[in-house]
């Protein structure tokens, strides 16, 4: 592997060393350009500390036309949607920002290496994860989501998730688990829009043998089964009133009470719950126990929705792209660049989950070949992206209204739109907007 990184110590050489790489520092691109002829690396790190990013870019660019199969893996101060795309056009795999953790380095070079070895047939261990089993993502939303997750996972304290559907927020339940104290003991999730009021304490507290008709056996209840471990209520926004006011008496109590049981049941579980909605809003109409929401939400966490941080989506795509090789048993090295400026454009009403299963029908519809290298996006997105972009041909008109009605102000035109800034940014550079 070579190493093109100015500003770093040599101590990230030792590191990488140790991790298993043979690493060889070049600091001149030139030398680099000359050296790669001859020595053919498995990986180029590149760095854009000391040069501009224009200029790093340019240097992948050129190494792309030297060695097309060679993996890239950019290092950068600042991560953006634009710098992600300029970074794709020049044939960079993948880019982590400063500063990083040499473990989380070690990931991220494995992973291109891993599809590049399963690309020569050759089959990578590291890669067997599947990709919702981690966060993955290096946009200052996504660092912050991991520093915080870090901070409450080794505290025993009542967590409440936020974001869209599709965010992840199962996979952040089982990761604050895992790194938490009760790591050792269950981890129950609990469908709250899947159980009905007519069992829900059977299913939840448990039962005594006779407690109603059809109760041959006792049983334990999946709340004392999760005792010592978590328990993860999944949508309880979608908890009847009933079953809030049954959870609230056990969250305050540690007891819970079987049917046809006359006395309580001591229970030493973490309360994790996650929702789609907006809980505090639900709170103040009614439509959701205000005491309950502040025992849930001591603490929160929100994942933000993957059209506020298009500049994860060259990670994601390239961690998928490598799960689905080993997956498929393909050879498949990226997405063309016209598919992946179109997925740029897409809005990701479904978030990461969509494009998980955007990227796996691709791979089952993929021909026969196993020479093929390069994916194309299925005609049916293509077509959905066409119409969405049919559907709106006034946005560029409601855009300019914004813009003009706070005089330019970029926070509050793309508030008064309910856009995020990046959102605003990019349709700005989509229909031409010159910031004033």
């Amino acid at each position: 592997m070579f190493e093109q990184v100015p500003t770093l110590s040599k101590s990230l050489s030792g590191a990488l060393n140790r991790a298993g790489f043979e690493v060889m520092r070049v600091q001149e691109p030139v030398r680099l350009l000359s050296v790669l002829r001859a020595e053919r690396p498995d990986l180029v790190l590149l760095g854009a500390s000391t040069i501009s990013a224009q200029r790093t870019l340019e240097l992948a660019t050129r190494i792309r036309q030297e060695a097309e199969t060679i993996p890239i893996v950019l290092v950068v101060a600042e991560s953006s949607e634009d710098l992600a795309i300029a970074a794709l056009r020049a044939g960079v795999n993948e880019y982590i920002k400063t500063p990083f953790a040499v473990e989380d380095l070690v990931v991220r070079l494995n992973r291109p290496l891993g599809q590049r070895r399963t690309h020569c047939g050759q089959p990578d261990a590291t890669l067997r994860e599947e990709p919702m089993g981690r966060l993955v993502g290096d946009s200052a939303s996504m660092r912050e989501v991991r520093a915080r997750l870090d901070k409450v996972a080794v505290t025993d304290s009542n967590i409440l998730i936020t974001g869209e559907t599709g965010t992840g927020k199962e996979l952040v339940a089982q990761q604050v688990h895992r790194q938490s104290r009760r790591s050792c003991r269950p981890l129950t999730t609990i469908n709250c829009a899947a159980i009905p009021d007519t069992i829900f304490e059977s299913e939840l507290f448990g039962h005594e043998r006779g407690a109603f008709t059809g109760a041959e056996k006792c049983q334990e209840g999946r709340l004392k089964g999760a005792d010592g471990g978590t328990v993860f209520f999944d949508e309880i926004g979608d908890m009847s009133m009933y079953g809030q006011a049954k959870v609230l008496r056990m969250i305050e109590s540690h007891e819970i009470q079987r049917l046809g049981k006359t006395f309580g049941i001591p229970v030493d579980v973490r309360i994790i719950a996650a929702t789609n909605r907006n809980l505090e809003q639900m709170a103040e109409q009614g439509g959701f126990r205000k005491d309950l929401f502040f025992r849930l939400a001591v603490t929160t966490l929100h994942l933000p929705p993957l059209r506020e941080r298009k500049e994860d989506l060259l990670t994601l795509v390239s961690y998928y792209i490598g799960y689905f090789n080993q997956r498929f048993g393909r050879s498949v090295r990226a997405l063309s660049d016209e598919a992946m400026e179109l997925l740029f454009t897409y809005d990701w009403p479904g978030n990461v989950r969509e494009l998980r299963n955007l990227l796996e029908a691709i791979f089952v519809d993929l021909p026969a070949s196993d020479g093929l290298e390069i994916a194309e996006l299925p005609t049916q997105f293509r077509s959905r992206c066409a119409q969405l972009r049919r559907a709106s041909p006034d946005e560029r008109a409601q855009l300019m209204s914004a813009l003009s009605a706070t005089n330019w102000n970029k926070s509050k035109a793309a508030s008064k739109l309910q856009w995020s800034r990046m959102t605003l940014y990019r349709k700005m550079a989509r229909y031409n907007i010159q910031s004033r």
